[in-house]
């Protein structure tokens, strides 16, 4: 599904579709002073290959930093996405509605109104389904509203539509984690991921390449490392407390999605989390290496855990698996 595509503009299509088009996703994550870029080729036969992945400064605005690298990473031949920031949408979870699936966006705008701070006329909606057990007699079917700005879209799509860059779709982080997760399925069992930004730890549940729940936890990636063992403790009680209740309702909502393991963000080693939660949990705990599960030669840079853990996001972005634009 492409988030928020109802909203993009026309794609240049000469621009787009040029000679050579590249196959696969090209993800471009702007961040404070720096953009990074990473494009991902996936292959039904072998592990999805990462070709390219670079941060480059900001120089000027976002639309002069992208239209230099248009030009210098001739942008044009690639499909491309982007991540919105965890502060510019919401996800709400419903029951879904009883009306026919070409209804359904409708009916959520609906539902999610009155959960909105400003009106829903200034909102953009897109719908995620949460599939159910097919052998369960009966279960309650649920869906997640994800709700943005009108303005806030328009903001992160007028710096490329400026610069020329072809964007073909907006992403969120808690899916591009989804896609990292996906890689470390097993069987038919799921997978709990504990990722940390600066201001938030993000705690998903996925099997089947499907989410089923999101968490936010209240601890900031520096908070891991606080030089007071006494205050570090509580954060990870808090994490540990979090994570535990999590696989609780999981296990209690989804009882057909036995979650395997609880993949952790590469981390300093002597934060001390894993080893921390591992004593703490009834699942496995293990820290991700993407060079488990991807092609890492064109991009050898990250065989460094820190480098996994400074792209893991943008990285995600680009492991799109569906074909939204022939190519």
């Amino acid at each position: 599904m492409v988030y928020f595509d109802g909203y993009l503009p026309a794609l240049d299509e000469p621009m787009l579709f040029s000679r050579r088009p590249q196959p696969g996703w090209l993800a471009i994550d702007m961040r404070f002073g720096h953009v990074d870029i990473v494009h991902a080729r996936c292959s039904a036969d072998h592990k999805p290959e990462i070709a390219f992945c670079e941060s480059f400064p900001k120089e000027g605005s976002e639309a002069d930093t992208l239209a230099r690298l248009r030009k210098e990473l001739r942008l044009g031949r690639y499909r491309c996405t982007t991540l919105l920031k965890s502060e510019h949408y919401q996800m709400h979870q419903f029951e879904a509605p009883n009306v026919p699936p070409a209804e359904v966006k409708a009916a959520m705008r609906w539902r999610v109104k009155d959960a909105l701070d400003y009106p829903i006329e200034a909102a953009i909606v897109e719908v995620l389904d949460i599939p159910v057990d097919r052998a369960a007699l009966t279960q309650t079917h649920a869906l997640y509203a994800i709700s943005a700005r009108t303005s806030t879209i328009e903001t992160c799509i007028k710096p490329f539509t400026d610069a020329h860059v072809p964007l073909a779709a907006i992403d969120i982080p808690d899916l591009a984690q989804r896609n990292i997760a996906a890689l470390f399925e097993a069987d038919v069992r799921g997978v709990a991921m504990l990722v940390f930004e600066e201001g938030e730890g993000v705690l998903t549940f996925s099997s089947g390449g499907e989410l089923y729940l999101v968490r936010r936890i209240e601890v900031a990636y520096s908070q891991l490392n606080d030089p007071n063992e006494a205050t570090r403790q509580r954060h990870f009680e808090r994490i540990a407390l979090e994570v535990q209740r999590s696989l609780d309702h999981v296990d209690s909502q989804y009882h057909h999605v036995p979650i395997a393991r609880l993949m952790l963000m590469p981390l300093p080693q002597e934060v001390g989390l894993q080893e921390f939660l591992a004593a703490n949990l009834y699942i496995p705990v293990e820290t991700i290496d993407l060079a488990q599960v991807l092609d890492l030669h064109e991009a050898p840079a990250l065989a460094d855990p820190a480098v996994q853990a400074r792209y893991l996001a943008t990285i995600g972005a680009a492991l799109r698996n569906e074909e939204a634009v022939p190519s």
